[in-house]
């Protein structure tokens, strides 16, 4: 695809974000305010991984109910579908800076009503007001950091907030290790994300509004001041000249810019094509299965064949923290690999890691332990589950099967040896004591299986590669790929429907493992990688080192440029226009 005019941008970009600690730390003190919007989206995505766990103790209505326990965990994804969508209104309307703050409102009544919930409808309550909280930040962060942000490490700052996503989510398996023996678990790992939700308030109040909004609104004189805090002396008249050409532009194509709707936003060539890259990036982002390791980690460790809620928690600690890492490995690598390579190169390793995973739980499913009539009737007779005991081929049975016949059923592993066949029996405290009583392990989730350390080093490998590429690029080029009177509409619509994929994925993971097993789960996550790795090799455009104004006009003469890993001619020649030398394709 075109890339136009190009700056330079390699390893000196890295060193030069480094460097602004201590050259011009006003930058990196917008980036890593407005980044603490992404903490929050990381910690309130990931927390309910593990508070799950013992939210099922508290409440049995939940403990025996897939569908409720898969809204608790997609409710905060609803809320987030509609603060995307109101988000991208109150940017264009009345500022990133506003926004921010709105959604830091939501997050702290969000986190009070979650912590003193009585019963799980309340607990809904509470998950929705945060996820309006996510939405909007999810959103605003990184455009505020983009357009507060200097175009060579531009990139590299609006990944510090893909860090703080991970960190966040990070942040909260430790959380939820910290509170696994406390009065109170979950409500004290669901009620502490009100405090950065009050640091970053706070902090927000004493940052000024994005520079390139107050000058679209017309204060020129404020968005200049804030322009020169954030470029040294020679380059701010240049960023001040492209800015002024650009609304101009903008207000000449459009005299009622504000009267925007989607028919007319896929008129325009040029938005229409970042729309279905912008679109499509958020879409794949949730499709290939990223949030089903978020959200239900310690779950898929669990059906990998992990007892204890503990084990399970601090098993997930290396997902999240591989995450994190690779939100690092991001910032070095984003403006010197450029966006598309580190996509591709990151989806290319997300299709192995889930056919890695489909061929383990394969594995764990066709050596589920057997279930033993003698070990079965080592319990008394009314502990037997039902449906086993009712079953006219039992002596087929294994582990797997006793799970999947009822919810009310749990399997108790052979004291010898948990894979030796062990006993189908009902699922409740009582039963589940007098198993442990007789030192086996009690199963409900999963089965006992010697490939749980290999499942677990397919999480591993999946988020090595999902996070530095997949995980961050699409919130970047999202932030990077619209004309600016359209950067909060657009950009609302990109987020609304990545949180709509993110809901259809939270809301349907546990239904489809229990209809399809594990396996094919992964699996069907795997062909969709696929076909998002087609998508960006055509449709995706490389935004690296552009100045924002630049890449509408990439957009506008855009060819398609499928050899990725070559530098264009434009690039060696120093942006030279090599438009002639390809043909024009339309999206």
């Amino acid at each position: 695809m075109e890339e136009g005019a190009a700056q330079r941008t390699d390893t000196t970009a890295f060193k030069e974000c480094l460097a602004l600690s201590w050259k011009n730390p006003y930058v990196l003190r917008l980036a890593f305010s407005a980044g603490i919007g992404g903490l929050l989206f990381g910690y309130d995505t990931g927390v309910i991984s593990g508070a799950l766990l013992y939210i099922r103790d508290d409440f049995k209505d939940v403990d025996r109910n897939t569908v409720l326990q898969e809204s608790i965990v997609s409710m905060a994804v609803t809320g987030a579908i509609i603060g995307a969508a109101i988000g991208g209104w109150l940017n264009d309307k009345f500022g990133r800076k506003s926004a921010i703050l709105i959604a830091d409102f939501l997050f702290f009544v969000g986190a009070v009503i979650k912590a003193s919930a009585m019963n799980s409808a309340l607990l809904i309550v509470g998950r929705v007001f945060v996820g309006l909280g996510v939405g909007m930040a999810s959103m605003t962060a990184p455009l505020y950091i983009s357009e507060a942000s200097p175009a060579k490490i531009r990139g590299a700052l609006v990944s510090t907030n893909g860090f703080l996503i991970t960190g966040g989510q990070f942040l909260s398996y430790l959380i939820n290790l910290a509170f696994t023996k406390a009065p109170g678990t979950w409500r004290w790992m669901l009620g502490v994300a009100g405090l950065p939700a009050l640091l970053q308030f706070i902090l927000m109040i004493l940052l000024p509004e994005s520079p390139r909004w107050l000058y679209r609104k017309g204060r020129q004189e404020e968005a200049k001041t804030i322009l020169r805090k954030i470029y040294s002396a020679e380059q701010v008249e240049v960023e001040i000249q492209a800015l002024k050409e650009s609304v101009d532009k903008e207000i000449e194509e459009n005299k009622v810019s504000e009267n925007i709707n989607l028919f007319k936003l896929c008129q325009t060539k040029t938005v229409r094509r970042g729309l279905i890259a912008g679109v499509g990036l958020q879409i794949f982002q949730q499709f290939v299965g990223i949030n089903t390791v978020m959200y239900y980690s310690p779950t898929i460790i669990q059906l990998a064949g992990i007892a204890s809620n503990r084990t399970a928690l601090l098993l997930s600690l290396v997902t999240a923290g591989l995450n994190a890492f690779g939100s690092i490995v991001s910032i070095y690598f984003i403006d010197r690999t450029g966006r598309k390579k580190l996509l591709i190169i990151s989806l290319c390793g997300v299709v192995i890691s889930l056919g890695f995973l489909s061929a383990v739980f394969h594995g764990a499913t066709s050596t589920s332990p057997a279930v033993s009539m003698a070990e079965t009737s080592h319990f008394a007779a009314n502990f037997t589950c039902p449906a086993y005991h009712d079953a006219a081929s039992a002596s087929s049975w294994d582990c797997t099967r006793c799970l999947k016949a009822s919810p009310s059923c749990g399997f108790c592993a052979s004291p010898q040896n948990k894979l030796l066949p062990g006993a189908c029996l009902l699922s409740n405290d009582t039963i589940k004591n007098a198993c442990h009583d007789q030192d086996s392990l009690w199963y409900t989730r999963g089965c006992p299986s010697k490939y749980g350390w290999l499942a677990l080093l397919g999480l591993a490998l999946y988020i090595l590669f999902f996070s530095p590429g997949m995980g961050t690029v699409p919130w970047i080029v999202n932030s990077e790929i619209y004309p600016l009177r359209l950067r909060g509409v657009c950009g609302g619509i990109a987020a609304t429907a990545n949180w709509i994929s993110n809901l259809i994925v939270a809301q349907s993971f546990l239904s489809l493992t229990h209809a399809i097993g594990t396996s094919r789960t992964f699996l069907v996550f795997g062909v969709i990688s696929v076909v998002a790795l087609l998508f960006v090799l055509i449709c995706v455009p490389e935004t690296k080192g552009l100045p924002i104004e630049e890449i509408e006009k990439i957009l506008e003469r855009r060819g398609l440029h499928m050899m990725f890993w070559k530098r264009r001619a434009n690039e060696k020649n120093g942006g030279e226009n090599d438009t002639n030398k390809e043909g024009e394709g339309d999206v």
